[in-house]
């Protein structure tokens, strides 16, 4: 393409020098030259877009389609994508903010012995919590399925207490009203763990939704708040949990 240029800049250089029509020519010839040089190298990254759209990648049609919009933005190529592409970034936000729900669950399997396996999906709260005056630490919520000790759903803490040898915690899904549910606190010190009794409800209510807030009482007096988005939870790890 290079070459092209500058053959239509030499075809036209003796002239040019004592006809001003032959001067204009040589400059149009030159800037459709440069013109059909910049719908080339659009036209390669449109085929990397059109690609990504069609095995709907959007996270990589977004950026194709971006440096096709800033770096060729006076192509044709770059007019014919622009339409669509305000859809393709919002579809791309949406598929980064999934894979980021995604991440924020763990799962496990874990052989018990010749009893079967564990199964637990836990996440950490959104923000950390102070519940004791000791500091902001992380909440967690675990469901977990035993093979002996049966289906689960509690709360731990990394500091503090729960105040609920028997209680009430309070459960808002995204933008809901709280709905009450009762909640236990095993007599034991090896872990500062609270068991929501019903547990299949509260299951069903974070794969469902975006974010649910537990509001539990503690110790050191009062209630706090943990927020969770569980909405990149995948349901098919606890599979038993449908039943």
């Amino acid at each position: 393409m290079k070459r092209l240029i500058l053959v239509a800049a030499c075809a036209f250089a003796l002239s040019a020098c004592s006809n001003p029509e032959a001067e204009r020519q040589a400059q149009e010839a030159a800037a459709a030259a440069a013109k059909a040089q910049q719908e080339e190298k659009a036209e390669g990254v449109a085929k990397q877009y059109d690609m990504a759209v069609a095995s709907q990648d959007w996270e990589r049609a977004r950026i194709h389609g971006g440096s096709l919009l800033d770096q060729y933005k006076d192509t044709d190529v770059a007019a014919r994508i622009e339409p669509g592409y305000a859809e393709v970034k919002a579809k791309a936000e949406a598929a980064r903010e999934k894979r980021r729900l995604q991440a924020l669950w763990q799962y496990n399997k874990i052989p018990i012995g010749t009893k079967g396996i564990q199964a637990s999906a836990q996440i950490y709260s959104k923000e950390r919590v102070d519940v004791d005056g000791s500091g902001a630490k992380p909440v967690q919520l675990v469901f977990r399925d035993h093979p002996e000790w049966k289906r689960h759903a509690y709360l731990v803490l990394q500091a503090g207490d729960f105040r609920c040898p028997k209680c009430q915690v309070k459960v808002t899904v995204d933008d809901g009203k709280p709905v009450s549910m009762a909640a236990w606190r095993p007599d034991t010190d090896e872990a500062i763990a609270m068991f929501i009794t019903d547990q299949k409800a509260l299951w069903n209510l974070a794969r469902k939704a975006k974010v649910i807030s537990i509001e539990f009482p503690v110790k050191a007096g009062g209630t706090r708040t943990a927020v969770f988005e569980t909405g990149g939870v995948d349901a098919s790890q606890m599979p038993q949990w449908w039943q």
